[in-house]
């Protein structure tokens, strides 16, 4: 399921209600796996046989007559490597999820720093979706520095009450849509943190698509933090998998913490053969999305307002990454029934990813940007978002 997915239907409704948004689900799956026009076309949906078809051509990026790996050797080992240069670490280690990766990182510092306590945004990953894993699988004690739907700030880090070994950033935080600090504020962050002698793990699942706001190449943006763990199928359409990427003799203590954790897999190669491919085709592509991405936004909030619908708003204004948040003042259900009608009617799909609420009478969904997206001009996002809200039924 996707991460999307996980978070719409994270709570525990009643049977009924569970049974409606699974019917929905299937709905919303069904036509995006239908329709001719879609701003993005997320892995999760496609079938097997499309799946597999990301191989073709993995001869190009590795040798298939080579050895088969085991327990991390071989192609995964490589993939390891070439993580390492992209990022501009000693290092890096595959790990099956990111969930895993980020406690066995903050783990190790722990142990180095003497001190437990992690200090991250209360819309973090770790506090919203991974059943308080930090406490209760891995001895950390987190600690929120906001919950205000921002990044956080150095004064918030200098100021904070108490002691803290590592400081966690969730770049981009997507819960608060996406949202990255200026370059200079995130320096200023890490500096304060330094001053109070924690560490600084940056939370990248999606630090691939942070270059163009930053303005900087990945391995400088990897370069302020002590480690990073980055994602290889939220941007990059992998299989599976993530990353823990920083000095080396930390990449060795979290191999042997990953066999303890059990993610010393048998064997990992079709999703290290999908790595390989996305690095090499979808991650040169990933600036030209967060440029369209914008069009799209511009373009959306234009819709809106010709609509005349009496509140809506496309989060932040101008995306930071290729996704971003449209917000509209209804409840979520008449704004996803919305969306899938026109899905099924048209073809065409503009809002992709459930609706959640954001408030009373406020729905909220995400939209991402991806290489299908590409082919829309802004005047077809325009002519979708009029077709769109007339479908909407207050």
């Amino acid at each position: 399921m996707s991460d999307t997915a996980e978070r719409s239907e994270a709570a525990e409704p009643t049977e009924p209600e569970e049974q409606r948004h699974q019917r929905q689900r299937e709905r919303r799956v069904a036509a995006l796996r239908g329709a001719r026009r879609v701003l993005a076309r997320p892995g999760f949906v496609s079938t097997l046989r499309e799946r597999i078809a990301l191989l073709d051509g993995a001869d190009e990026l590795y040798g298939l007559d080579e050895p088969s790996d085991m327990y991390g050797n071989g192609v995964v080992a490589a993939l390891e490597e070439k993580t390492a240069a992209l990022l501009g670490t000693e290092a890096a280690a595959f790990f099956p999820t990111g969930t895993m990766a980020q406690q066995v990182a903050l783990r190790c510092w722990a142990g180095r720093t003497g001190n437990p306590v992690v200090a991250l945004h209360g819309l973090g990953h770790p506090e919203l979706h991974e059943r308080n894993a930090f406490s209760r699988v891995s001895g950390l004690r987190p600690v929120r520095l906001t919950d205000a739907p921002r990044q956080p700030t150095a004064d918030e880090v200098r100021g904070f009450d108490e002691p803290f070994g590592a400081l966690m950033l969730e770049l981009p935080l997507r819960e608060a849509g996406y949202l990255l600090p200026t370059w200079e504020e995130l320096t200023e962050v890490v500096e304060a943190a330094r001053e109070r002698d924690a560490v600084v793990h940056f939370d990248g699942a999606r630090l691939w698509e942070c270059t163009t706001h930053f303005g900087r190449p990945l391995a400088e943006i990897a370069a302020l933090a002590d480690s990073v763990y980055v994602s290889f199928y939220k941007s990059l359409n992998g299989y599976g998998g993530a990353a823990l990427a920083g000095p080396r003799t930390l990449v060795e203590e979290a191999k042997a913490w990953r066999h303890r954790y059990g993610g010393q897999v048998f064997q990992q190669f079709p999703t290290a053969l999908s790595v390989l491919a996305g690095l090499e085709r979808e991650l040169p592509r990933l600036p030209a999305y967060v440029a369209h991405a914008r069009v799209v936004a511009t373009a959306l909030r234009e819709g809106l307002a010709a609509a005349g619908l009496p509140w809506a708003r496309v989060h932040p204004e101008v995306p930071h990454t290729h996704e971003f948040q449209v917000w509209l003042p209804c409840d979520p259900d008449t704004a996803g029934e919305a969306a899938l009608r026109q899905a099924e009617e048209t073809g065409t799909m503009l809002f992709s990813s459930p609706w959640d609420a954001g408030g009373p009478g406020v729905a909220l969904t995400e939209v991402s940007v991806g290489e299908s997206g590409l082919e829309w001009t802004a005047d077809d996002v325009r002519a979708a978002v009029a077709d769109f809200a007339g479908r909407l039924k207050f």
